[in-house]
């Protein structure tokens, strides 16, 4: 994955030590133009081969809305306008390969496919492809829960919360 340049400041640093980041996820949705079912973009992570719909770290002074078009445009190669924001949480720790360490606030938005036909613009994924809400490769982590926020009708950040987690 691509590191922003701030972030690569910021570990000449402090090293691996760990770093609190903002982080989008853009769950990009679209009617099929053949049948009308409900369409989900995902794009296939260069570093890992997981799926997952597209996810990026949020510039600093980016507003999240603009940083999820603008992943979206540059991972996937597709436009798209944000409906609204969906789930607020916090991801578990992480450590990279490198052992850079991390944590992540993330924002996952509802978005609307305006244009464009899904391809893996900028190396940080190997595929990009609409998948049918009913036939969704293996997700892993907490990616399928931000789909089905994205998809829930009335599910929105109004939403009722226990424990940090939709109700």
């Amino acid at each position: 994955m691509a590191t922003p340049d701030f972030v690569l400041d910021l570990r000449q640093a402090i090293g691996t030590a760990p770093l609190w980041l903002t982080g989008v996820t853009a769950v990009v949705l679209r009617d099929d133009e053949t049948t009308g079912a409900t369409e989900v973009l995902l794009v296939r992570r260069a570093d890992n081969g997981a799926w997952t719909p597209v996810t990026g770290i949020i510039d600093p002074g980016e507003e999240p809305a603009d940083a999820a078009v603008r992943e979206i445009l540059e991972e996937a190669d597709v436009v798209a306008s944000v409906e609204r924001l969906v789930w607020v949480h916090v991801l578990d720790p992480l450590t990279y390969s490198n052992g850079d360490q991390a944590q992540y606030l993330d924002l996952v938005f509802r978005c609307q496919w305006v244009s464009g036909t899904p391809f893996p613009a900028d190396g940080e994924n190997t595929e990009a492809a609409w998948y049918g809400l009913d036939s969704l490769p293996e997700l892993g982590g907490s990616h399928a829960q931000r789909i089905a926020l994205a998809v829930a009708a009335n599910v929105g950040t109004d939403a009722v919360f226990e424990g940090g987690h939709p109700a």
